[in-house]
């Protein structure tokens, strides 16, 4: 059975990475924006999983990356609910427009 060496897995976690860390900063909405981070979460979710294969016997990097996901699902709800909050009282999603969150 052929095995995907590891230095494979991180070199496409880190692309991913990069790739949301690129959004993140270059979008000029919310939602692409949150897109990036959720990239970015994906690519350690990758991380973990493949240092987990890397030693079977340890459960640990399984464990740590449903975390991430959970932890990510609970990250999008406030963060779609926050962006509706300031859509609805901002008329747009365009940080720039945003400029203070006084009522």
């Amino acid at each position: 059975m052929n095995t995907i060496p590891l230095e494979h897995y991180l070199f496409v976690a880190a692309a991913l990475f990069c790739i949301g860390l690129a959004i993140s900063i270059t979008k000029r909405h919310f939602i692409g924006i949150l897109l990036g981070i959720e990239l970015m979460l994906n690519s350690v979710n990758i991380n973990l999983i493949a240092f987990s294969r890397h030693d079977p016997e340890r459960l640990s990097g399984q464990l740590f990356a449903l975390f991430v996901i959970v932890v990510a699902a609970a990250e999008v709800t406030v963060a779609l609910a926050i962006i509706l909050r300031v859509y609805g009282h901002y008329k747009s999603v365009d940080p720039d427009e945003v400029k203070e969150l006084k009522n």
